[in-house]
């Protein structure tokens, strides 16, 4: 079957997918076989520069297909931030701030090269929306922040609190220390995998054992990530639970029920 394979027969296979299609206003759109998830082709529009060149580029579009599921201003903030800026940078391409647009110019003898590298750092970008799911510990601690930050004033809120008056206090941080009610401490932990489920374990049946006045709140990335004898060791020490981070209505309800 190998032997059956030649330049020529790849070359045509490539190009049959490859077409141009004229506009009225001068501008050329570039048809490739990149595509979405929901399998609309990237749009790819080829200009010229005012030296000759060639200018490729999504005319927007990557940006306005991801805001109809995203809120595309979170892509320029925090760890998405750092991993755009990134994609950026290994891609070599452009991006045009005042229209949304990333680019990158180019001779027309690198023009294939210049498509490929920005259909590339497209579906790299688009890649990005699995943070949203998926959350990685990075982003999944500053959504967490930016969601009790939304429903508790910012001076109520104790970032990496250590409790004070036990053994080795520093050993065992908690994420969020919320001023609650009957000035009883509400301490909030998020659980983005297994081994932070493990170690939240852990640290709560240390302030149990410690007698520790406390109520606590365990915020998941997906609840359904977890085993279920980790989570079971869990809910013998914990309080209330919220499955995700999407489940807004339910973090909301419970959280400010607890707080002062």
């Amino acid at each position: 079957m190998l032997e059956m394979l030649d330049e020529k027969m790849l070359c045509a296979q490539f190009c049959a997918q490859i077409k141009l299609h004229r506009r009225k206003n001068g501008m050329v759109m570039l048809e490739t076989p990149f595509a979405y998830p929901d399998g609309d082709q990237y749009p790819l529009y080829l200009s010229e520069t005012a030296t000759g060149g060639l200018r490729i580029s999504d005319g927007g579009h990557t940006l306005m297909h991801l805001s109809y599921e995203n809120d595309v201003d979170k892509f320029f903030e925090g760890s998405r931030s750092i991993l755009l800026n990134q994609i950026i940078a290994e891609q070599r391409i452009n991006y045009d701030e005042a229209n949304g647009h990333f680019f990158l110019e180019c001779s027309p003898p690198q023009l294939s090269e210049a498509a490929f590298r920005l259909g590339q750092a497209i579906t790299r970008v688009y890649d990005l929306t699995l943070l949203n799911r998926s959350r990685v510990a990075s982003t999944f601690y500053e959504d967490l922040q930016e969601q009790v930050g939304a429903l508790v004033s910012v001076e109520k809120i104790h970032k990496n609190f250590v409790v004070t008056g036990i053994p080795n206090a520093d050993h065992y941080p908690v994420d969020f220390c919320i001023d609650g009610k009957n000035n009883q401490p509400l301490f909030l932990f998020g659980i983005p995998n297994r081994d932070k489920a493990r170690l939240t374990t852990i640290f709560l049946q240390y302030f149990i054992q410690q007698k520790v006045d406390f109520d606590s709140m365990l915020v998941f990335a997906n609840q359904e990530d977890i085993p279920r004898s980790d989570l079971a060791r869990l809910s013998n020490v914990g309080g209330d639970m919220i499955s995700s981070l999407n489940a807004e209505d339910d973090f909301r309800r419970k959280l400010l029920k607890k707080v002062a």
